[in-house]
């Protein structure tokens, strides 16, 4: 699939083919070309989406178990993987259509806050063994929050090429995948953190054959922490990533012929 991907590949309009004799930019004077909070912003709101993501994913068995889908914990697991995948590609063409890719983070941040405060409004996971539409709801957050996951990481490198340019992606995709290292350690840990100290009582469940520790309330309680963080990521986004110079344009396009007409 990457070899036939390769294949398609076509180079950017406007793109401009460097030459083995100029200076490549470092990576601070790339960065320095706007204002630094921009790119915490970015480097931020990935961390915390993928670390939302991570605290979730880690335990969706136990998720899919707990609310009663034991037999099809294993299904449901693979369809998780492919809305992972699909969120990747979903994400990334519906953002193509936009003049501002920040607007994709919006949505994916937005739909995860929504599903994740419908669960703990009715405190689902708890409660989703005696309901089958909140079980649902359940599956529904873990396949909202795997498409998002998907989804924030693919649409990472265009969104740097948006406000920073396409040949400087070379230059700084490495250092914001850092971020992607440390959420890989946060999001697990701070689900484990979570379950340990702020669950409830433990239960054994049998599954396969082989007995599993499920804890329903601390899985529950992680969900506060990522709702809290997942708003978190929605006040960076609309507060520190600007709007780039393409999406300002398209801007001022549209508001000249408004008033033309």
């Amino acid at each position: 699939m990457m070899f036939i991907g390769h294949l398609l590949l076509k180079k950017p309009e406007g793109w401009h083919e460097p030459s083995g004799e100029e200076k490549k930019p470092t990576i601070m004077e790339v960065l320095k070309t706007k204002p630094i909070t921009n790119y915490i912003g970015i480097w931020l709101m990935f961390f915390i989406n993928i670390t939302c993501g991570l605290a979730i994913i880690s335990y969706e068995k136990q998720l899919f178990i707990t609310v009663g889908f034991i037999s099809i914990a294993g299904t449901l697991g693979a369809i998780s993987a492919v809305f992972n995948a699909g969120g990747r590609l979903g994400f990334s063409a519906w953002a193509d259509t936009m003049k501002d890719r920040n607007t994709v983070y919006k949505m994916i941040f937005i739909l995860s806050i929504a599903f994740t405060a419908i669960v703990l409004v009715t405190n689902g996971i708890v409660n989703a063994e005696d309901s089958k539409l909140l079980a649902i709801i359940v599956v529904a957050l873990i396949m909202v929050v795997n498409a998002g996951y998907g989804g924030g990481f693919s649409n990472v490198p265009t969104l740097l090429s948006d406000h920073y340019g396409m040949g400087s992606i070379s230059t700084i995709h490495g250092i914001t995948l850092s971020a992607w290292g440390f959420a890989g350690i946060a999001g697990p840990q701070l689900a484990a953190f979570i379950i340990k100290n702020f669950g409830g009582d433990e239960k054994i469940i049998d599954y396969h054959g082989k007995s599993m520790v499920i804890n329903t309330q601390g899985m529950q309680n992680i969900l506060y922490a990522t709702l809290a963080l997942y708003i978190l990521s929605l006040v960076i986004c609309l507060v520190f990533v600007r709007p780039t110079d393409k999406a300002l344009e398209a801007k001022a396009a549209k508001k000249a012929a408004k008033e033309a007409n």
